[in-house]
């Protein structure tokens, strides 16, 4: 049988989630109702630069951090704001938008674009 490709399975999640455009979720991280956090990789940070006051937390250990029941949790991501995730292009975050959602997460939510889309509305960036 042949893997689902990885194009289906992001426009499935996208069907599940909530998907902001860059400037909604500027807009709820500065009035305090959103937690952005970026799951890139570190070195995406590194090349690309990050979102100013954005929670680093790297894609592969987001289920672990989230749970709190997990020896990896962090306290972080206990929040009552709306988690907004996003990585490079939306395509991670969307995936794992709908894994925390599976998970009970409840108000959760991807930036649709990504970094790159953040990045094009002229958004703030810190480039170190």
């Amino acid at each position: 049988m042949p893997i689902t490709p990885v194009q289906e399975l992001v426009a499935e999640a996208k069907t599940k989630i909530t998907s902001l455009s860059p400037e909604d979720a500027f807009a709820e991280a500065n009035s305090g109702k959103a937690l952005l956090v970026d799951i890139r990789d570190i070195r995406e940070l590194e090349r690309e630069g990050r979102i100013p006051d954005a929670f680093h937390a790297p894609r592969g250990m987001l289920e672990f951090w989230i749970d709190p029941a997990s020896p990896y949790h962090k306290e972080n991501l206990s929040t009552d704001r709306r988690i907004v995730l996003f990585c490079a292009s939306a395509w991670r975050s969307a995936l794992s938008a709908k894994a925390l959602q599976d998970m009970g997460v409840e108000d959760i939510a991807e930036i649709e674009g990504g970094f790159s889309a953040w990045r094009d509305a002229g958004l703030p960036i810190d480039a170190d």
